[in-house]
C-alpha cells in the first residue's frame, strides 16, 4: 500500500457494548466507563491536546456542554497525551468535562475502540454515542484535519430519548 493511502480503520460500530476501560484524569485520579452506567455518554477520541483542530473540537465541546445535560449526558475525551498535558490544556482551554490519558500503555483503549492510528501514534478523530445500557448507538470517525462539530453528537442524543 503506499505510503499517502490510509487504511480505513475498524471503527466499532452501533449495536455493539462499549468496552470498559480505566484511564487517569489526573496523576492520582482514574474514571472508569462504567462508572456512567444509566447516564449516555459522548466518549471523543481525539489525536493531541493543543493542535489547532482539537484545540477547537474540545472548545466547542465545552461551549455546547448545556445541550449534552439536557440529554443528562457526560462527556469524556481521550487522547495518547499524558496527565500533566491534559490538565494545562483542559485549564487553558477552560474545559468543563474531563480528559482522559490514554499513554501507558499507549493507545490501549484507542485500540479497543478501533480508532488508535499505529502510524501516527495518535488516537483518531472519532466519535462515540453510548447509551444508559452501556451499548453504542452511534459511531462517527471524522478526517484529522476536520471538526466534527456537535451536531452529529445531538442527534444520536435525541434518538436516545
Amino acid at each position: 500500500m503506499p505510503k499517502s493511502a490510509k487504511k480505513a480503520l475498524p471503527i466499532l460500530k452501533p449495536g455493539v457494548k462499549a468496552p470498559n476501560f480505566t484511564l487517569k484524569t489526573t496523576p492520582d485520579q482514574s474514571v472508569s466507563l462504567r462508572d456512567f452506567l444509566g447516564r449516555p455518554v459522548v466518549l471523543t477520541f481525539y489525536p493531541a491536546d493543543w493542535s489547532p483542530v482539537c484545540s477547537d473540537e474540545m472548545g466547542l465541546y465545552a461551549q455546547v456542554m448545556p445541550e449534552f445535560k439536557k440529554f443528562e449526558a457526560e462527556v469524556l475525551g481521550v487522547s495518547v497525551d499524558g496527565v500533566w498535558s491534559h490538565l494545562s490544556f483542559s485549564k487553558d482551554r477552560k474545559l468543563n468535562f474531563p480528559l482522559l490519558s490514554d499513554f501507558e500503555p499507549k493507545g490501549a483503549v484507542s485500540k479497543l475502540y478501533g480508532v488508535y492510528e499505529e502510524d501516527n501514534g495518535e488516537s483518531a478523530r472519532a466519535l462515540f454515542v453510548i447509551d444508559k445500557k452501556g451499548l453504542i448507538r452511534w459511531s462517527y470517525l471524522s478526517p484529522d484535519g476536520v471538526n466534527p462539530g456537535a451536531e452529529g453528537i445531538l442527534s444520536a442524543l435525541e434518538k436516545l430519548r
